[in-house]
């Protein structure tokens, strides 16, 4: 069955592009400066000014160490955290190949492909690379869970270059036979660590297995654990490794504060620090969790909405574009679905509940100080966790010591935490909030209960032109019996 199309969730409107030094936008001609990184990367100049008009002149390390492999035709293993830029480190090299190999396109088969865990970060990756793909005249399309089959299927018939998908969709469609994996030249696998870790692994090297042997591959992770190091062994050749930007690198931009509470504390401390300026992104343990958590910060004044693997598919896109839009300041997630949350402005991680192990802690970290930003942590410990905390910080790299801390502490407020005014959020605007503006109805349209005159009434439950019907629930031949004869007939 063919699954609704959902505006939200084809565009989530969040900040996609991987920022790297920005200059102000322009919208006419761009030069470009002798000293752009880029330029000197050997990219054509169109991709290069188009970068430019979006203020992206200098390539972060990734960027910088694997383009020039990737533009040779090398296999990539790049190690790298959320954040680092790897969408353009593969992106950029792709689109060059794909111009160098011609504009010849056939219907369902894709000639490169970008595997992405889930749906939101697929958007983003291809919010990211849409203007880079039409400037140079290539085509694109994102096929995910949640969207529309019709218009994945239309577009793939029609004929593309760079495919995004998730591993769940692709697959589906392939059984389908809706698209063919036999002209792919090009395949990358991004995230592959949380791919793993969500359980795609044999999804994921199913779709592989279906790809020609002998074309390129990118793999992007930022651990080789869950099965990744089988995976680069199996389907990458002679592959070159750049770990510029290690997953441990994030603690060196972020404050670390671990905080030590008594459990009487925990609600209004958890309520002061989410009542700050900016993003603040709140993990805990369970979905139980994180709705209690932000069900008692609006209580306490503070918005906050949560997102878990409980939620509709349309709510995580309305609670996911509220937050990226800002009109949602704090969100409440579980660590399953936070691994669809990159957002480039989160200046706070609150962890209510600690991580199960460091790398759990330096995947939450990962949320914040992302793109060269700076940004804080704070974990609070109850005193029975206090040596498991100790532990995971130390096996992240984090060096920082507990402090005893209470509400309006003064280490609380450096965070730029206040204490909420303590009125509750209405909930009919906080229901607002999440849905989004009402879309009017054209005028003279019909709505969906609107009777046509001259015409009757059909099902269960309606008038129709026998008479009024609202509750009748006998078979349809016993109401024509009825209409027909009288109610006698029955008996």
């Amino acid at each position: 069955m063919e699954e609704h199309h959902d505006a939200e969730a084809e565009r989530l409107e969040a900040d996609t592009w991987t920022k790297a030094t920005r200059t102000p936008v322009s919208d006419g001609p761009v030069e470009v400066a002798e000293d752009n990184g880029f330029a000197a990367l050997g990219l054509p100049p169109r991709l290069v000014e188009r970068l430019a008009r979006d203020g992206i002149t200098q390539p972060f390390p990734i960027q910088q160490a694997a383009i020039p492999d990737a533009l040779a035709g090398r296999d990539v293993l790049g190690r790298g955290r959320t954040g680092s830029g790897k969408t353009l480190a593969f992106g950029l090299p792709t689109i060059v190949r794909l111009l160098q190999a011609g504009t010849d396109r056939s219907a369902r088969r894709p000639r490169a492909l970008v595997l992405v865990p889930t749906r939101e970060l697929a958007m983003q990756v291809s919010d990211a690379l849409e203007p880079l793909v039409h400037v140079v005249g290539l085509r694109h399309k994102l096929v995910a869970g949640g969207l529309s089959y019709t218009t994945q299927i239309n577009a793939l018939n029609k004929g593309i270059d760079l495919l995004i998908a998730t591993p769940g969709r692709l697959n589906d469609l392939l059984e389908r036979g809706a698209v063919e994996l036999d002209e792919l030249a090009i395949a990358i696998v991004d995230e592959a660590d949380h791919m793993a870790e969500m359980g795609f692994l044999a999804e994921i090297t199913t779709i592989l297995d279906r790809i020609p042997a002998g074309g390129q591959r990118l793999l992007f992770s930022a651990t080789l654990d869950h099965g990744i190091d089988g995976l680069v062994e199996r389907y990458l050749t002679d592959p070159v490794v750049h770990s510029t930007d290690d997953v441990t690198a994030s603690v060196e931009t972020m404050e670390h504060l671990a905080l030590l509470i008594d459990p009487v504390h925990k609600k209004p401390v958890t309520a002061e620090l989410a009542n700050r300026a900016g993003r603040t992104l709140v993990f805990c343990r369970t979905k139980l969790g994180a709705d209690r958590v932000a069900r008692q910060l609006r209580e306490q004044g503070v918005m906050a909405a949560a997102l878990h693997g409980g939620l509709t598919q349309g709510a995580r896109n309305r609670v996911l574009g509220a937050f990226r839009r800002g009109t949602l300041p704090v969100l409440v997630a579980t660590d399953v679905a936070a691994r669809g949350i990159h957002v480039d402005d989160i200046s706070l991680v609150l962890q209510t509940d600690p991580p199960a192990d460091h790398k759990d802690y330096l995947h939450r970290s990962g949320r914040t100080a992302r793109a060269g930003e700076r940004g804080t942590v704070v974990t609070l410990v109850l005193p029975h966790q206090r040596r498991t905390v100790e532990r995971q910080l130390a096996d992240a790299g984090v060096d920082t010591a507990l402090v005893k801390a209470r509400p309006g502490d003064a280490l609380i407020a450096a965070t730029g935490a206040s204490e909420p005014n303590g009125i509750p959020i209405d909930e009919a605007d906080y229901t607002r909030l999440l849905e989004g503006p009402k879309k009017r109805r054209p005028q003279g349209a019909r709505g969906p209960r609107q009777h046509r005159p001259g015409r009757p009434y059909h099902g269960e439950g309606r008038a129709d032109r026998h008479g009024d019907r609202r509750g009748d629930r006998r078979p349809a031949r016993e109401r024509k019996l009825v209409d027909r004869w009288g109610e006698d007939a029955t008996a």
